[in-house]
C-alpha cells in the first residue's frame, strides 16, 4: 500500500492539509474532511454588498449626467441672459481709463468749460465768475503736471470738472426771473392722493403719462398720454378742458402727434410733458426731443447728443421700467430733460431746454446714478428723485439745485401710491401738484414749501 500525501489548498484559512490515501487498482482513495471546503459565504456577502455600492453609485453617477445634460441648455441660456443684462454696464469698465487720449479729452472739456466762464465774465463779471477763472486755471496747472509726472487720477479730476462745470452752467446768463420765481427752494412734504383713477383707455396699459399743461399763464388743459404698442411706443394725445371733463371721461379730444407707431415724429418712452400746448417727448428710436405744437401740428427735433437710449439707463431701483432713458419735465423756469450719458458714468445729467427754438441752452452732471432711481421731476430749478419702499409707498430721497450745483442727499419725502411701478412722475407749477402714472392708475398730490 502505498501512502500519498495530497496537498490541498484551501483559500479560506490559506492552509494547506495532509490527507493519507489509499492505492486501489489505478485509483487513489482518500478520505477528506469537507468542513475545510466550507464556502466563504460571509466574504462572498461583502464582496456583494461592495459590488452593489459600486453598481449604486455608478447608476446614482449616470442619473447625475443625464440630469446635467438636461441642465445644460438652461444654464447656457441663464448665462446668455446675466451677459445680456451685465452688457448695459459696459461702459463702467474702466480699462484704459488713466491713457493719454483720456488725458487729453480730459485737457479738451477743461478749455471749453474755461472759455465758457471767461465769456460770462466778460458779459457780466462778478466774484463768482473771477473765481472759477481762479479755480479753472489751477485745474489747467494740475493737468499740465499730470502730463510732465505720467502721473494720472482722472476720476478725482473728472469729478472736479463736473463740480466746476456745474457752477459754470448756474452762472450763465439766465432769464431775469429765473432765480428770484422760487423763493422757497427745497419741498417738506407730500400730501395723499387728491386724484385717483384708472386711465381712460385700458387698464392693461401700465405705462404713459398725465397732468395739466404747465405754463403758468395757460388755461386749464389736462392731458393723458398712455403707451399702446408693448408699454413703448405712442402717437395720441387726449385732451380735456377741465378736470370735470378729466374724471368724467368726457369731452375729450384725441390728438394725433405723428401717422403711426413706428413714425420718426412717434412717441418713444414715457417721459412726456405738455408746456404751452405743446407736446415735449423722446422721439421713437432716437436720441432727439421732438416737440409738437398742438395748434401748428408743427414738429421740431433736437439731438440729445450722447444721451443712452433703449433701455441702457432706465429708472430702475426695485425694477427696471422700460424705455424711461428720457424724461421730458417743466417747471415755473421752462422745459428740462433728464438723462444718463457714458461720459457721466450712468450718472443723471439735466439739461434745460429753450422752449420755442428747442436749443439746450445749460447742463449740469450730477452724481445720481440713474437706474438708483424710480422717477424725477422739477420744481424751481431743483431736481428731486425718488426711490421705491414698497408696493404702496414711494420716497423723495434726493435734490440738485441747478441755481447753487448742490447736491442734498437726506431728503425722506415719503408718499402713497396705489401699485408698485411709477411710468411717469411731473410737478406742475400752475397748481402746485404732482401729477403720477402708477401703472394704469393716475394719481395726483398736493406738495408743501
Amino acid at each position: 500500500m502505498l501512502v500519498y500525501l495530497l496537498l490541498l489548498t484551501v483559500i479560506a484559512t490559506v492552509e494547506a492539509q495532509r490527507v493519507q490515501g489509499q492505492q486501489t487498482s489505478d485509483s487513489c482513495l482518500c478520505k477528506i474532511n469537507s468542513s475545510i471546503w466550507t464556502f466563504p459565504i460571509f466574504h462572498f456577502e461583502e464582496v456583494t454588498r461592495q459590488v452593489q455600492i459600486c453598481e449604486d453609485n455608478l447608476n446614482e453617477f449616470e442619473e447625475k449626467m443625464r440630469n446635467t445634460n438636461a441642465e445644460l441648455p438652461m444654464m447656457e441660456a441663464t448665462l446668455q441672459n446675466i451677459s445680456a443684462r451685465l452688457k448695459a454696464f459696459d461702459y463702467l469698465h474702466t480699462s484704459g481709463l488713466y491713457s493719454e487720449l483720456h488725458l487729453r479729452q480730459l485737457n479738451q472739456e477743461l478749455e471749453e468749460i474755461h472759455q465758457s466762464v471767461n465769456e460770462t465774465h466778460m458779459q457780466n463779471p462778478n466774484k463768482e465768475t473771477h473765481n472759477l477763472l481762479s479755480e479753472l486755471n489751477k485745474a489747467k496747472n494740475d493737468v499740465q503736471r499730470m502730463y510732465r509726472d505720467d502721473f494720472f487720477n482722472l476720476e478725482t479730476m473728472r469729478k472736479r470738472l463736473r463740480e466746476l462745470n456745474n457752477r459754470a452752467q448756474s452762472c450763465k446768463t439766465m432769464p431775469n426771473d429765473f432765480r428770484s420765481s422760487c423763493h422757497q427752494r427745497t419741498m417738506t412734504r407730500i400730501s395723499s392722493p387728491v386724484v385717483t383713477k384708472l386711465n381712460s383707455i385700458s387698464k392693461s396699459y401700465i405705462s404713459g403719462s398725465w397732468g395739466r399743461d404747465a405754463l403758468l399763464s395757460s388755461t386749464e388743459h389736462y392731458w393723458e398720454h398712455c403707451l399702446v404698442s408693448d408699454h413703448r411706443r405712442g402717437n395720441t394725445i387726449r385732451m380735456y378742458n377741465s378736470l370735470e371733463d378729466f374724471m368724467a371721461n368726457n369731452y375729450y379730444k384725441d390728438v394725433e402727434i405723428a401717422p403711426s407707431y413706428s413714425h420718426e415724429n412717434a412717441v418713444q418712452g414715457s417721459g412726456t410733458i405738455l408746456y404751452d400746448n405743446t407736446v415735449f417727448y423722446q422721439c421713437y428710436d432716437t436720441a432727439k426731443i421732438c416737440s409738437f405744437n398742438i395748434t401748428t401740428q408743427a414738429t421740431k427735433r433736437v439731438e440729445l447728443a450722447g444721451a443712452g437710449i433703449d433701455n441702457k439707463f432706465p429708472f430702475c431701483y426695485y425694477s427696471c421700467r422700460d424705455w424711461t432713458d428720457i424724461d421730458l419735465e417743466a417747471d415755473q423756469n421752462g422745459v428740462w430733460v433728464i438723462y444718463a450719458t457714458d461720459e457721466n458714468h450712468g450718472n443723471i445729467v439735466v439739461s434745460r431746454l429753450e422752449p420755442v427754438s428747442l436749443n439746450i441752452t445749460h447742463t449740469w452732471k450730477t452724481r445720481l446714478f440713474k437706474r438708483s432711481v424710480t422717477s424725477t421731476f422739477m420744481v424751481c430749478g431743483v431736481l428731486y428723485a425718488t426711490r421705491f419702499v414698497n408696493t404702496y409707498k414711494e420716497e423723495v430721497f434726493y435734490a440738485f439745485d441747478t441755481t447753487t450745483g448742490h447736491e442734498i442727499n437726506t431728503l425722506s419725502l415719503p408718499f402713497e401710491k396705489v401699485s408698485a411701478g411709477i411710468a411717469n412722475l411731473n410737478y406742475n407749477p400752475v397748481d402746485g401738484k404732482l401729477y403720477l402714472y402708477n401703472d394704469a392708475y393716475l394719481l395726483a398730490y398736493d406738495t408743501f414749501f
